[in-house]
This record gives C-alpha cells, structure tokens and sequence, in this order.
C-alpha cells in the first residue's frame, strides 16, 4: 500500500526525540523516585478564573460550533491586546483563533512554503519546529544560534545562508531551549535582512510574559516597518498555565491572514467557543499567574548556575527568560544524551539531552526549571556526583 509522502518526511521527527522523558515517566510509574526535569510544563494549575469563565460558559450552552476565524468577543480582545502592547492599530481582520501554538506554526508555514523552498531557523531549536518545516516540504536551513552571543540569532550568519530559495526568517523569541531574549537592534538588522531578500518573519513568542528581570523583550511587530512582512504565533499555554485547553492565535498582516483562514478552516474550521470566552477573559488582564512563574523560575536558574558552573567541568548558560536553562557537559566526554541516560538510570533525574534540539547543542542537556526549589537542590547535588565520578573515571 502507498502512503503520502509526507510521512516519510516525519517518520524520524515525531516522538522519538521525547524518548528519554518516556523512560523517565515508565520507570516513575514502576515506583522510582524520579526527578523529572524534562518537559516545560507550568508549575501551578490553570488559574481558577479561567477555569469558572470556561465552565460558566459550558453552562450557558456555550459548546456549539465555532467559525473558521474564531469567536468575535475574543478575536477583539487578541486584537486590542496587541494594539496596545504594540502600539499601533492592530486589526481583527489580521487576527485568527486557533488550537495552540503548535497548530498556528502549522498553519503559517503551510500558508508560506512548500517544496523547494527554504526556510531560515536557529539552531538550537524547539524539537518539533523541524517537523513544521519538513510537512510542507520545504528545507530547514540552521542558522548556528552561538553560546559567546547568548544564542540570539545574528543578522550576518543570517544573511550567508540565503539563497534564491529562501522564503521564511523563523525566529523564536524568548527562545527555548536557550532562553535567550533577541534585542531591539539586532531584531532591526534582522529585519533589514529579510527586507533586502523580501523574506517573511515568522516569530514565536508563546514565551513572552516570562522574561526575567532587566530584560526587555522586543517583537518584529515592534517595528512598523516589519510589520507587512512579520506574522506572530503565540497562546495561553504558557502565561496562563494552560497547556491542556490548546487555545492559541496568530497575528499577521490582513492580506495574509485571508489567505490562512480556507487553509485554517479546512484543518478545523473552529475550536471550543466555551474556550474562546475563557481566552477572551485570559488576554484582557494581567496573567495572575506569569509574575509568580517569571520569578521562580530565574530564582531556579541561579541555582542551577551557582550549584554548578565550574563543577567538575560542567557549565551552565544563564536564561534569560522561559522554563529552562542549558548544562554543558562536554568536558565530561560524554554526548548530551549519553550524559542524559546515564544520569537518570544512576541518579534518577531526567533531563532532555541537548541532541533533540539541535546538532549545535551536542554534549549539552535541557533541564527544565518548574520543579520546587526543594527538589532543584537535591536534583543539582545528583548531577554534581554524576559529573564528578564521571570525571574521576576519566582520570
């Protein structure tokens, strides 16, 4: 039997990079003490308000269809949400609901690339961003995202990766797995870049109610002169707490927005309206919850940094914003994911091995920061002895 061959495309970029973190989450169910710090889940619950705006809205008999756009209450607030963090006009016809994050990547690229294009993405790199690329057909092109930059992306290994295939500039900011926060002049001379070659911008910014203290973030959509070539993803899974309700949206020029929604329509053509009014509320306020997280987790990622920069040969790169932050293992002799393996089957702490984001991040582990301060300490003492008696080995 035949099969697409689209399915070839993504037989290897699915599940098997989030390996490590089954075994992880197998060997919790078989009763070990695991200190799971793999995945970038909020570490409160959905905030109570949300959760009665979606029930009060179940009762009221809010769970019928939706449109293809998205319920108009909400795709307002999303637009004025913008407007006024932007500071500029921000338009409902340049606003599309959508299920998360995760679909709106999907439905952009889809809308801009197909084979034989290319497309421009840091490397480091969220582990499911070169399956996006590689369903539409076209070619991920890695820009090298380097460690004595902080990993933000430079507009001069940009522009030597260009071709006449070039068609999208796929930043992420802030970034996972780095936590790096792209400034407002580089963001510029980036945009100058994708201007000279007429590139679209496409920017992730799930991350942007958690950036840390004396950072400031920057969108491409900042920049009015970016604007016409710039289109957003982001949703509520992180500054909300809410993963599990996939309530995401996208923002771009209107022109592109009309060309997305057949495209939108056809994969779903509308999510839960109950959901919508929860997300309305959501992007009219404040997150209660963003605060609390931003503070903890940069309180984490010093610890991290104190408890283990210079031990045994390790180092630790300091985020900037977001859930993790990265542990350099290569003075250990070991790859990023043998670190991983070995680490949780002797120490019992699972982190993600640098590998499944990236070849740049070789000899690296992500290590997610939404585990209590408690278990942050005992998880750096493991990791110290790992290294340690690693390196007495070596010796």
């Amino acid at each position: 039997m035949k099969y697409a061959s689209v399915t070839e495309r993504l037989k290897h970029l699915g599940s098997a990079k989030w390996d490590l973190h089954f075994r992880a989450r197998a060997l919790a169910a078989a009763g070990r003490d695991i200190l799971e710090f793999t995945i970038g889940e909020p570490d409160v619950p959905t905030p109570d308000s949300l959760i009665q705006a979606a029930t009060r809205a179940m009762q009221a008999g809010r769970t019928g269809y939706s449109n293809g756009r998205g319920e108009p209450e909400t795709v307002a607030a999303i637009a004025r949400r913008y407007a006024a963090r932007r500071g500029r006009p921000i338009g409902t016809d340049q606003v599309i609901c959508i299920t998360g994050t995760q679909t709106a990547l999907y439905g952009i690229l889809r809308t801009l690339v197909e084979t034989g294009d290319e497309v421009l993405l840091g490397d480091p790199l969220y582990a499911t961003y070169e399956g996006l690329i590689a369903q539409t057909g076209a070619t991920m092109v890695p820009v090298p995202l380097r460690p004595e930059h902080g990993f933000r992306m430079q507009a001069a290994d940009v522009e030597a990766r260009i071709t006449p295939r070039t068609r999208v500039l796929f930043l992420n900011t802030p970034h996972n797995p780095t936590g790096a926060v792209l400034r407002r002049e580089e963001i510029a001379a980036l945009g100058e870049v994708a201007r000279k070659h007429d590139l679209w911008i496409l920017s992730d910014e799930v991350y942007e109610d958690l950036v840390f203290p004396g950072v400031a973030f920057t969108s491409p959509l900042d920049l009015p002169d970016l604007a016409e070539r710039t289109v957003i993803a982001a949703s509520i899974s992180k500054s909300h707490a809410a993963p599990g309700f996939r309530s995401g949206w996208v923002i771009g020029p209107s022109e592109f927005i009309s060309r997305m929604l057949p495209l939108s329509e056809t994969m779903l053509f509308g999510a839960q309206p109950f959901i919508a009014d929860m997300t309305a509320l959501a992007v009219s306020e404040p997150s209660p919850v963003a605060a609390g997280m931003t503070e903890r987790f940069a309180r984490r990622a010093a610890m991290f940094f104190k408890g283990l920069d210079g031990v045994a040969g390790l180092r630790v790169h300091r985020p900037e914003a977001g859930m993790f932050t990265l542990l350099d293992v290569r003075a250990t002799g070991l790859s990023g994911e043998a670190f991983a393996r070995s680490l949780l089957e002797e120490q019992s702490v699972a982190a993600m091995p640098g590998e499944s984001f990236g070849s740049s991040l070789g000899g690296w582990l992500r290590i997610s920061l939404t585990q209590d301060d408690a278990r942050v300490a005992e998880a750096i003492r493991r990791i110290a002895a790992h290294a340690a008696r690693l390196q007495g080995h070596a010796a």
